[in-house]
C-alpha cells in the first residue's frame, strides 16, 4: 500500500486524486449532514492498494474502484472492504 494524500471532507480534493472516484468522493461530501455542535469536519485519506486508488473517510466510508473500474461507495464494516 502507498499513502497518498489527506484532506478535509467538503474541501477541493487534491489534484493527486483522480478522476475516477472524484465524483463519489463529492457525492459523500455532498450527503453528508452539517454538524450543529461545530465538530471539525472528518478527514479523507487516499492510498493506492496494487496500483487501485482508495479514499477512506474517517467515519469509515470507503471510495474504491470495482473490477470494471467504476467507482463504488462502501463502509468498512461491508462484507467487501473486510
Amino acid at each position: 500500500m502507498q499513502l497518498g494524500t489527506r484532506w478535509t471532507s467538503g474541501d477541493e480534493p487534491p489534484k493527486s486524486v483522480p478522476d475516477s472516484i472524484r465524483g463519489a468522493i463529492q457525492d459523500v461530501d455532498t450527503a453528508m449532514p452539517a454538524d450543529a455542535l461545530g465538530q471539525p469536519r472528518p478527514r479523507w485519506t487516499l492510498t493506492w492498494l496494487e496500483g487501485k486508488p482508495i479514499a477512506d473517510l474517517d467515519t469509515g466510508v470507503i471510495v474504491s474502484l470495482d473490477d470494471d473500474g467504476n467507482a463504488v461507495v462502501g463502509h468498512d464494516s461491508d462484507d467487501d472492504f473486510a
